[in-house]
């Protein structure tokens, strides 16, 4: 049930859903309060305006991508988790090879690692995070790939019923069965990594993060660039209230995680919680 409402509440709070209802509004009421309906008209203009001048992409996801920054790596490493997000399992199935969206650096950077680490495993998780489409998975797409780029078969580890950040976390860690003293990373979008790594950490496993895919970029000033900049602050938008609304329903160890001080290790004390 909080799946499905998370996907039809997001699909009414984008932004460029937002816009669309402020316009609706504003030409239902044109005929009966025209002063209103014109108001309504100036908000979605400065909202056009602050798409195209503002650098709302470098505010909104700055700090995201800054909590955590790319860790030295460890001499040695158990295991890398990557998550999903970056595979198109429809458009791979449409085009008769694996197809990337925007977060494909988390699959090239989970292949460098695993050739940096020989005798890491490599555990990706990720099924279908669409509402209406639950057969075409990521795992089913990422296994053949991350064969095809010469990653060992007995090596990679396949989660493929997760459907969001949570589930990801929980099954994971009932895949991999960490032992205490383990070292494993995490790959994700920089944006993405407060609450991945907030999520594991409430499955009772601490991972060593490690980021990608950063799209925040400089805060440049009239970027005239609306396309990319609602794109940027749609992924950022959905973020913080992700944020919000897991901690709210305690599947985050805080609402804005942060490094610890101590480098993570697998932890064999944390409860399973029930996927929700």
């Amino acid at each position: 049930m909080s799946f499905a409402l998370s996907k039809i509440l997001w699909s009414l709070l984008a932004p460029g859903s937002l816009l669309f209802l402020l316009l609706l509004a504003a030409w239902l009421l044109l005929p009966r309060s025209p002063r209103g309906g014109r108001r309504l008209v100036g908000v979605a203009l400065l909202c056009s305006a602050a798409l195209l001048l503002l650098p709302l992409t470098h505010w909104i996801v700055g700090p995201l991508e800054q909590r955590f920054p790319i860790p030295p790596l460890p001499p040695h490493v158990d295991g890398i988790v990557v998550l999903g997000g970056a595979i198109l399992p429809y458009a791979s199935q449409l085009a008769g090879q694996p197809q990337l969206g925007g977060a494909g650096e988390r699959i090239t950077a989970a292949v460098a690692l695993s050739r940096r680490y020989p005798n890491a495993r490599l555990l990706f998780s990720g099924g279908s995070g669409a509402l209406r489409d639950q057969v075409h998975r990521e795992a089913d797409i990422a296994g053949p790939l991350f064969e095809a780029l010469g990653v060992e078969p007995e090596r990679i580890l396949l989660e493929r019923d997760s459907r969001n950040t949570w589930e990801n976390a929980l099954l994971s860690k009932q895949l991999a069965q960490p032992k205490p003293g383990e070292t494993w990373l995490l790959v994700t979008s920089a944006w993405h990594m407060p609450r991945a790594v907030g999520c594991f950490r409430m499955a009772g496993w601490n991972l060593l993060p490690y980021p990608v895919d950063y799209i925040a970029g400089d805060a440049h000033w009239f970027a005239l660039s609306p396309d990319d900049t609602l794109a940027g602050t749609t992924v950022g938008l959905k973020e913080w209230l992700g944020l919000l609304a897991y901690h709210l329903m305690h599947r985050t160890d805080a609402w804005f995680p942060a490094p610890q001080d101590a480098q993570p290790t697998a932890s064999a004390n944390g409860e399973l919680h029930d996927v929700q």
